[in-house]
């Protein structure tokens, strides 16, 4: 299969082969993985009980699903990446604003996915072969899910969707058989060597639970969505299917792993590690399994997450190729695994990054989301694609190519979302008007669609041809 071409450039009509049945492949496939099923240790390892977990994985979840699912539409109808659409409404310079926040989130999850996947292969090869668990022997396993990550971004989407396709039935299988293995140690109440709420009280606990392992699932994709539903075709595909496959899919492909995650937490008694008591509390029987959902079930995920930061970062230096561009994202990936595994501890660098990613991520969406619907999903394609031809013009050139009353508001929503923010090791001052309770995403929301609707005029819609582009040549005469 040839290397895909394809950067943040409009796929043209004939390209756009895939479907809604394309759509749930990819999202349930690449995320049966251990770094989704990591999110689900969370709610066990801040105190709660098992009902209380399931409870709020299952409400962030589908609070984030019914949110991010219809950022899908925008790339069916522009035909180009999330980052590059949301042009539309912070200009075609000030699109890169989402593509930082993509490339961010994209960073973070793949570092996350390689960084838990090699821990568990370091315990299970342990186990198997009497490895030594050296520092010598994690760098290794990194370095090779690191290179077959790398690998499928790099082939792009069409190897990334087969690979999809398979790892939904196969890891579905594994999981089938993880449930019967670690069933035997299974016990609904709190792990007592957490010490009881992180937060010192039930609801905060919970709801920082609903956010940091079940919200924050389908924030990460805020950005990504688009990256698969530029190749669906709008002319044979409605609207209302692609978004039903994108909520299918979202809905599964995060609540199947994170549950089994949650599971497994209690029959292994993971109170304070996942990856260790994960290992050692799983029957002979199943460590090959363990080994192959570790191994094939990273490199699916990161793999398209690194896909998805390739094109970010193509999106930001439109002279690199978009495989030059994933090469050069993969090393800083592999940089931030071996930072994460020597330098931070699991539960707090986890809860730090998705619950700061989610307030930044979150007022960006919500502004993509107003302008979708202010243009009723009518999009200057061509326009669009003016920062990627080094050029000037287009109704999307606001000023200077940027939109600044969406870009302030983005700001203003971020900066709220920052200081409501609550982490392990900071809380920030917004805190005390919400009782101690983290709402960042809920407040960085509100204030940067309510700030951009109050700042921002109803956006261009075109209506006819796109306006006219100066040449390179041009913008540099002018």
């Amino acid at each position: 299969m040839p290397i895909e071409q394809r950067g943040v450039d409009t796929i043209p009509e004939e390209e756009r082969t895939s479907g809604p049945r394309d759509l749930v492949s990819i999202l349930l496939g690449s995320n049966l993985c251990l770094g989704v099923i990591v999110f689900g240790w969370l709610p066990p390892s801040f105190g709660l009980d098992w009902w209380s977990s399931v409870s709020a994985v299952v409400a962030g979840t589908v609070v984030g699903v019914v949110f991010t699912a219809p950022l899908a539409l925008v790339s069916l109808r522009t035909g180009t990446n999330l980052s590059t659409s949301s042009g539309a409404q912070f200009g075609v310079r000030g699109r890169l604003v989402g593509s930082v926040v993509g490339l961010l989130l994209a960073l973070g999850y793949t570092a996350l996915t390689v960084w838990i996947g090699g821990d568990v292969m370091v315990g299970v090869l342990g186990r198997l072969f009497g490895m030594a668990q050296s520092e010598l022997s994690y760098g290794i396993v990194y370095g090779l899910l690191a290179a077959a990550t790398v690998a499928g971004a790099v082939y792009g989407y069409r190897v990334l969707l087969a690979m999809s396709r398979v790892l939904a039935f196969g890891m579905t299988a594994l999981l089938v058989l993880g449930v019967v293995a670690y069933a035997p140690g299974f016990t609904t109440d709190a792990l007592p060597g957490t010490g009881g709420y992180l937060l010192d009280g039930y609801w905060p606990t919970w709801l920082l639970a609903a956010v940091a392992a079940g919200l924050s699932g389908p924030i990460a994709f805020i950005t990504l969505l688009g990256d698969y539903t530029r190749y669906v075709s709008p002319a044979r595909h409605s609207s209302r299917r692609v978004l039903r496959a994108t909520w299918l899919g979202l809905s599964l492909g995060l609540l199947v792993p994170q549950l089994f995650g949650t599971f497994t937490s209690y029959a292994a008694r993971a109170a304070l590690d996942y990856a260790g008591p994960l290992v050692d509390a799983s029957p002979g029987w199943y460590l090959l399994p363990l080994l192959l959902a570790a191994s094939a079930g990273s490199v699916g995920n990161a793999g398209l997450m690194l896909y998805s930061m390739g094109l970010d970062l193509d999106a930001i230096l439109p002279r690199a190729s978009r495989a030059r561009a994933t090469y050069t994202v993969a090393v800083v990936a592999t940089v931030c695994v071996f930072v994460g595994h020597y330098a931070w501890d699991a539960q707090s660098a986890m809860t730090s990054f998705v619950l700061l990613l989610t307030a930044i991520g979150t007022p960006w969406a919500v502004i993509t989301l107003i302008g979708f619907a202010r243009c009723g999903g009518e999009y200057d394609a061509d326009a669009l694609q003016v920062f990627n031809r080094r050029a000037r013009g287009g109704i999307y050139w606001y000023h200077a190519g940027w939109n600044i009353p969406a870009t302030v508001s983005w700001a203003a929503g971020a900066v709220v979302g920052v200081l409501a923010v609550s982490l392990p090791s900071y809380e920030g001052p917004l805190l005390a008007l919400t009782g101690g309770v983290d709402c960042s995403f809920l407040l960085s929301g509100a204030v940067g669609g309510l700030l951009h609707l109050a700042l921002a005029p109803r956006g261009p819609v075109p209506s006819g041809p796109a306006a006219p582009v100066a040449s390179p040549a041009e913008s540099a005469r002018s």
